[in-house]
Order: C-alpha cells, then structure tokens, then sequence
C-alpha cells in the first residue's frame, strides 16, 4: 500500500478521540513543550482529522497516522495502523 511505504510526510502517534461518520477519525496528537519564561513542562493537544479507510479504528485506540495531500476540507491525515486498542 502507498500509506505504508517508506516515504510520505510525518509519523506520528496519537489517540482516537471522536469516530464521527464512516471512513473519518479525529486523533488527538499530545506534544510537551518547555514555557518560554518559567521551563515548566506544558501538554499541548492537537486535533488530526484522519482518513481511515477501512474503519478499523474506534474511540480510545492508540493509532498511527502519516501526513498527506489534503484528502477533503479539513482531512491531512491517512490511518497506517492501530498501535494498541482501546480496553473494553
């Protein structure tokens, strides 16, 4: 498959927070920064629109997913695969 060569934009890992309508996951993407002044640890999040082809995915799964053309309005993301799955 084309999402799981070698080349492609950036890989990274975060958790499916919304399963919205079918074939689209919205991941969130945690990142920790260090405060310009004070050096105090700060969490940022950021919301990933993925494209998820076959709905493999569900709310709480840890997910990869690599960066690509703009799929729809918002979608910049593709689903590689499922990392770890969410406990029942």
């Amino acid at each position: 498959m084309a999402e799981n060569s070698g080349f492609g934009g950036r890989v990274i890992e975060g958790k499916v927070v919304k399963a919205g309508s079918e074939k689209t996951r919205v991941v969130a993407i945690e990142s920790r920064t260090a405060h310009r002044l004070y050096g105090r640890q700060i969490k940022q999040t950021t919301k990933a629109v993925t494209h998820d082809e076959t709905n493999q995915s569900n709310v709480g799964d840890i997910v990869r997913i690599r960066e690509c053309r703009p799929l729809s309005k918002t979608k910049r993301w593709r689903l590689i695969e499922v990392v770890a799955r969410a406990a029942d």
